[in-house]
């Protein structure tokens, strides 16, 4: 749980919105945790992706695999037990994957 807190703490330095944390443990085998927030524009949602894996590399934490950070739309950073899916509203709105992983009581909302 510490690297969710640690990503959850450097998302919202940049001014992330509405940063979810959803425990999947018990619904998938490809992570524990997927965090989950939103950028209010393509540029924003790059450079929130940019930021999360500059402060983690400089602890010598890199992602797996990357996709669509410089699209902006819907950036995905994969570090294992934890998968950062950053949105822009619309891309966030149309996909919904609190929705689909909700459990009732497996998500959480950073402040």
């Amino acid at each position: 749980m510490q690297l969710t807190e640690e990503i959850c703490k450097i998302l919202s330095s940049k001014k992330a919105e509405d940063i979810l944390v959803i425990d999947v443990r018990e619904k998938t085998v490809l992570c524990d945790y997927f965090i989950i927030a939103s950028g209010r524009n393509t540029t924003q949602v790059r450079a929130l992706c940019d930021n999360v894996e500059e402060q983690l590399s400089k602890k010598g934490i890199e992602p797996r695999r990357t996709e669509g950070v410089r699209e902006g739309r819907w950036g995905v950073l994969d570090y294992g037990d934890v998968i950062v899916h950053v949105f822009n509203d619309e891309s966030r709105l149309f996909y919904h994957l609190e929705r689909l992983w909700d459990e009732g009581n497996n998500i959480t909302k950073y402040e």
